[in-house]
């Protein structure tokens, strides 16, 4: 408990340090990187150049496809990007529909990349495979600057098997849920949504917006309502079925389909399927439409008028669904791990320092091409002339060196700086399961889970006998080893 509460409070008081660094400004499909320069490695770990050549890495990352207008943007960034560490920058966006084939596809194929793009959900197995690089010691050298900006804490809750394989995201890397709505729906139809925050409160509402706009109103794809098990701490191991509640003081492992609270708004989303509230395709869907009159989204309330309301084209409004929550798997929301084969180790690291610290580097990335995509303001502030850049700007590097909208009446990173240092910290903050003994068992249980989950999470199916039916096929796999194991750690780190 004395524990918990000590890492509760290092969280805090590290993001309270370090959100006085992020105010700061510094000077935010595609052919493979040609990585033809005479760099080499000189056995510790740095890169050496003898000719002074400029080398091209490779990005590989998911948003909504590449921009068309990324080779006018590439003209723009990589001379500064040469000028500033001798790097050029080939980026691969793949559309979120394709991502979980292609990415398996990178990592099980060996193909060549020197930064990926990865979260919780394949992290772990990912490093299990060996396609990231042991940055634990490099990245102090290579990227000081970097290591110390980011919270110590999201260091420790990268790590695997006490080291780390990837730079996290210092963003909104505590978690809050919460439901979008278009904001002319909720006003048709009385929807009280800065208070309504459960789903079953919802279903008399979702009813009559179906029989008065004659439609599905929640459309969801493939992922379904996957958030619900976001209150359960999976450990950073990439499977939704494991957990521990984050509040649950006794820290005990379950199978979290098979917790009441998860089946009963299971339940509800294969009532709301069956009587058309969800749209019969979902199990099916690659990625949604950019318009939806609800949906659920992580982030924080500014971002109804910075993001959500501007990519579906109209005003948006927000209510919080899940209370934020910070534990080790939502820090791992968003990363970046280096290929443990990169010729260039040493000037990845150093080009994650610039997109997190510059924030000219930082906005070209975030916001696309000045100029085309948007314009600086007299202020430094941003204009933004269009929303045609199709980036993600989650997946790149830090919020906080993000500038700031001209429209804003507001900073909104402000908002994300808040909530972090208020976030509800997880029962298992710190605390990183080691795997080495477990590792077959896990990937066979996800291979089981992902068969189920977009039937399962998008009310499909009787939820009820499916997860049955999964649990054994998991007991069958192993899972009870994995909790066994899983739950020996936990006892021995905070039953001392």
């Amino acid at each position: 408990m004395k524990l918990r509460k000590a890492l509760a409070l290092f969280l805090v008081f590290a993001m309270m340090a370090t959100s006085v660094i992020g105010c700061s400004k510094g000077g935010d499909d595609k052919a493979a990187g040609n990585n033809t320069s005479s760099e080499t490695s000189n056995g510790d770990g740095k890169d050496t150049t003898s000719t002074g050549e400029v080398v091209t890495l490779k990005w590989i990352s998911v948003g909504n496809g590449m921009p068309k207008n990324y080779e006018n943007w590439l003209a723009k960034i990589n001379p500064y990007l040469a000028e500033k560490i001798g790097v050029n920058i080939d980026v691969e966006i793949v559309p979120w529909s394709d991502w979980d084939t292609r990415r398996s596809v990178i990592v099980n194929s060996g193909e060549n990349f020197d930064i990926l793009f990865t979260d919780g959900a394949r992290y772990a197995s990912e490093v299990g495979l060996g396609a990231f690089l042991d940055i634990t010691d490099l990245v102090k050298t290579a990227a000081p600057d970097l290591y110390s900006y980011i919270p110590a804490d999201y260091w420790d809750a990268v790590s695997v098997n006490g080291k780390v394989y990837s730079v996290p995201t210092y963003k909104d890397s505590s978690a809050t849920q919460y439901f979008v709505w278009d904001k002319a729906i909720a006003e048709k139809y009385s929807v009280d949504y800065e208070k309504e925050n459960t789903l079953a409160g919802l279903s008399d509402t979702f009813k009559k917006i179906k029989e008065g706009e004659g439609t599905a109103p929640v459309v969801l794809d493939k992922n379904g309502f996957e958030v619900i098990t976001s209150v359960y701490d999976q450990m950073g191991v990439g499977l939704p079925a494991l957990g521990v509640r984050y509040d649950d003081q006794s820290r005990k492992v379950v199978n979290v389909l098979e917790q009441e609270e998860i089946l009963s708004q299971l339940d509800l989303l294969h009532q709301w399927y069956d009587e058309g509230i969800i749209n019969a395709d979902a199990p099916a869907v690659g990625e949604a439409p950019s318009y939806r009159m609800f949906y659920t989204a992580q982030g924080w309330s500014g971002a109804a008028k910075t993001t959500w309301g501007p990519n579906m084209g109209v005003e948006a409004v927000t209510g919080k669904f899940i209370d934020t929550i910070v534990s080790n798997s939502t820090v791992r929301g968003s990363l970046n791990g280096i290929s443990a084969n990169t010729k260039y180790p040493e000037k990845c690291l150093e080009f994650l320092q610039l997109v997190n610290l510059d924030s000219k580097v930082r906005d070209a990335f975030y916001y696309g091409l000045e100029g085309d995509n948007f314009n600086y303001n007299d202020k430094g502030e941003i204009e933004k002339l269009n929303n045609d850049w199709t980036m993600a700007g989650y997946t790149q590097g830090t919020f906080f060196n993000v500038s700031k909208l001209a429209s804003d009446e507001f900073n909104q990173w402000d908002e994300v700086k808040e909530l972090n240092s208020k976030a509800n910290p997880s029962v298992l903050l710190g605390f990183n399961l080691d795997t080495s003994k477990i590792e077959t068992e896990l990937a066979n249980c996800r291979s089981i889970y992902e068969k189920y989950r977009s039937e399962l999470m998008t009310g499909a199916r009787e939820p009820r006998e499916m997860v049955k039916t999964i649990s054994a096929e998991l007991d069958a796999s192993g899972f009870q080893t994995i909790v066994k194991e899983a739950q020996s750690q936990i006892d021995a780190m905070y039953n001392k």
